[in-house]
């Protein structure tokens, strides 16, 4: 059972970060996992996300690409991992796992996770397919 803030651990699909703080990744392409609704959503995707009943946030950002405003994109991860202190945070793209993944890596790092290693954080606690690209890869070591 969760509590009002946060996710099941045992849930696919959420990552621990090394603070304890958890957060959602998903794919928008398959059915909602079951489970408490998040309380921010923030979508990594091309074109403008569908529709949610909670708070959220867009970054564009292309598919098997980097975000179009690295600024903003920081920003977001920012505020993302702030709030994932208080709420139920899910970050999600089209498929789970590029942008999604390279979203949670760059929140890993802002959590204390060295750049260099937060790919391999990510796909050892949320996905092995996480993070699809080289320049994905190197957009998080760049984080340093």
């Amino acid at each position: 059972m969760t509590d009002p803030i946060t996710w099941d651990p045992s849930t696919p699909g959420i990552l621990r970060l090394p603070s304890g703080r958890l957060l959602r990744g998903r794919g928008l392409s398959r059915p909602t996992p079951p489970g408490p609704q998040p309380t921010f959503g923030l979508y990594l995707l091309d074109d403008r996300p569908p529709h949610v009943d909670w708070p959220s946030r867009w970054v564009r950002w292309p598919d098997f690409g980097l975000p179009a405003d690295r600024v903003d994109a920081a920003d977001a991860f920012r505020e993302a991992w702030e709030r994932s202190a208080t709420e139920r945070v899910e970050l999600a793209c089209a498929g789970g796992w590029g942008r999604t993944g390279t979203s949670l890596a760059c929140i890993a790092v802002l959590d204390g996770v060295l750049a260099a290693e937060a790919v391999a954080y990510v796909r050892e606690h949320y996905d092995p397919h996480a993070v699809e690209t080289p320049e994905q890869r190197e957009f998080v070591e760049r984080l340093a």
